[in-house]
């Protein structure tokens, strides 16, 4: 099991970035933008800046549904290395089975 404040840290940052999502990508769209001025993108990329650093997408962690472990983590089921084998053995996995050869 993953610390519980690692899970609620990563709970806090994913509320962040719903709640800035939108904000962050008008601005980002000001500063890629060839037709803004000068003035207008170091105001933007200034805006930017102070948003809180944790309402950016990229500080996100994939971590599993079940125990919270941040390594080893498999997008197509959202379940650690750890868990999706004891999911497997269970039979809870439809289409997984233990390997034999």
């Amino acid at each position: 099991m993953a610390k519980v404040s690692m899970v609620n840290r990563e709970k806090k940052r994913e509320k962040l970035v719903k709640q800035h999502g939108e904000k962050r990508i008008a601005l980002k769209k000001i500063i890629a933008s060839e037709t803004a001025s000068y003035e207008e993108k170091l105001a933007a990329s200034v805006k930017l800046q102070k948003l809180p650093r944790d309402s950016s997408p990229a500080r996100q962690r994939n971590r599993c549904e079940l125990s919270g472990r941040a390594r080893g983590v498999y997008r197509k089921f959202g379940l650690g290395r750890n868990m999706l084998r004891k999911a497997t053995m269970n039979g809870d996995v439809p289409g997984q089975r233990k390997a034999s050869w």
